[in-house]
């Protein structure tokens, strides 16, 4: 079962969990990731997301079919939010299930490194200050990252 959503609403991690759990009794391990806004140090009161509607969710449906193709997986969620989120909330939740741990594992990395450099999202900061901050620059540890999936 895949299911992928890109939605401004929080998520419950643990629901969705249950809800990947359940879909299979072959289920032997799920691995999930959140990515969560930061503070940056205090100076940011909330991250601007902003994506292409259609085109992001066609490239996370991509994404997913490459982790399903790698690994045997029994489920796979992925969940990615939009517009202005707040320090301590959630962003992002890849949830992998698969027979076996390592599987799940990789296939959760895999996709994080993906969606953090392929995944087309921009992220734009709005300071404490009241000021609206520069969209945010990719990072070459992304790049570096992704490039051991090659």
């Amino acid at each position: 079962m895949r299911r992928i959503r890109i939605q401004a609403e929080n998520f419950d991690i643990a629901a969705e969990t249950a809800a990947l759990a359940e879909t299979s009794a072959d289920v032997g391990a799920s691995v999930a990731f959140t990515g969560f806004c930061r503070d940056e140090g205090g100076r940011l009161s909330a991250l601007e997301l902003e994506h292409y509607p259609g085109m992001a969710e066609a490239e996370l449906s991509r994404l997913a079919g490459e982790a399903e193709g790698r690994w045997p997986l029994i489920g796979l969620t992925i969940i990615h939010r939009y517009g202005l989120i707040r320090p301590g909330e959630p962003i992002v939740l890849v949830l992998a299930a698969s027979a076996h741990r390592r599987a799940a594992f990789e296939a959760a990395d895999y996709l994080m490194d993906y969606l953090k450099t392929h995944a087309p999202f921009w992220k734009r900061e709005h300071l404490k200050d009241g000021t609206v901050g520069a969209w945010v620059e990719a990072k070459s540890t992304d790049d570096d990252a992704m490039e051991r999936w090659r």
